[in-house]
């Protein structure tokens, strides 16, 4: 049986890798028989790259540093069917990236089949399918966005920026400012700084993350593998996010506590080839400058309902 309890193992549907915004227009106007008749057409036609594309192939490029280890592991996760999956089988073959599993669920939800090939971050344009994880706590997921323009990744290193509460730590604290503003949130952070925050939609996915750098041949300092934390908190809130990753025994090589700037310059700055965050106005900015993910919040959520 194969083993990947330390390995990344990430889904993508299609549309996520692969530019296919024109073909999914198609679908949506015109419908099954139209899209199947044109991608059959074009089934030999390499697919352009998407906004997860950059992020996928550096990934990839990871299981080069270790001889005895498979670090990454990446399934193609598509609502299209076999047959009209073809022209992503392809694409994927000419393009040498190295994904050997795929699933096509034929138009069903492709969510439920996340937990059994074993993911560990899921990413999608399907905001069902994206939702659905999040609420089945089987994986990490994003809502992929729009690509950015004029982005030019660093193909020697694998970049992921994460905002901090209701991301990579659940959105208690941020519940509280939200109700009770910005006092109230900086006084309960100063209280339980030494009270680790419980784990978000994205905690489990940083662990695997810090846990497989072990795995490439180097210091965790020097790993190839770049982590960062871009969040809005700042003084005194900014000492229980360290202390909780301390406890988690996750190291990141970089945290910007911006206190209300704008996070898209830091982003641009650090190149990050992907960056998760749950507010449509910090990604607003971000998703011009760099490839970016929304995290939806947990449909039991306050947050999700106040929304």
């Amino acid at each position: 049986m194969i083993d990947f309890s330390n390995t990344l193992v990430v889904g993508i549907s299609s549309r996520a890798l692969f530019d296919l915004e024109e073909e999914n227009e198609l679908f949506d106007e015109k419908g099954i028989e139209e899209y199947r008749k044109k991608q059959h057409e074009k089934e030999n036609d390499t697919l352009g790259p998407g906004t997860a594309y950059p992020l996928v192939k550096a990934l990839l490029g990871l299981n080069k540093l270790s001889k005895d280890h498979q670090i990454v592991e990446v399934i193609v996760m598509s609502r299209n069917s076999p047959e009209t999956g073809v022209r992503v089988l392809n694409s994927i073959n000419k393009l040498g990236l190295d994904i050997t599993r795929t699933a096509f669920s034929g138009g069903e939800a492709i969510s439920k089949y996340v937990e059994a090939f074993g993911v560990d971050l899921f990413l999608s344009k399907n905001e069902e399918d994206v939702d659905e994880v999040i609420d089945s706590k089987s994986a990490a997921a994003a809502l992929i966005l729009e690509a950015p323009d004029n982005y030019k990744s660093d193909d020697g290193e694998v970049r992921i920026a994460f905002d901090a509460d209701a991301v990579l730590f659940s959105d208690e604290s941020e519940q509280i400012f939200k109700k009770d503003g910005l006092k109230a949130f900086s006084d309960n952070e100063k209280t339980k700084e030494n009270s680790p925050l419980k784990e978000g939609p994205h905690g489990k996915l940083i662990k695997t993350l810090s846990r497989i750098q072990k795995f490439m041949n180097t210091k965790v300092e020097l790993t190839p593998l770049k982590l960062a934390i871009v969040t809005a908190r700042n003084a005194p809130a900014h000492m229980r996010v360290i202390k909780t990753l301390r406890n988690w025994d996750v190291y990141v090589d970089e945290a910007f506590f911006l206190g209300g700037l704008p996070k898209d310059r830091v982003l641009k700055a650090f190149n990050a080839h992907i960056f998760f965050d749950d507010q449509d106005h910090h990604l607003d900015g971000a998703k011009k400058v760099i490839p970016s993910g929304k995290v939806p919040y947990d449909s039991k959520s306050p947050l999700k309902k106040k929304k």
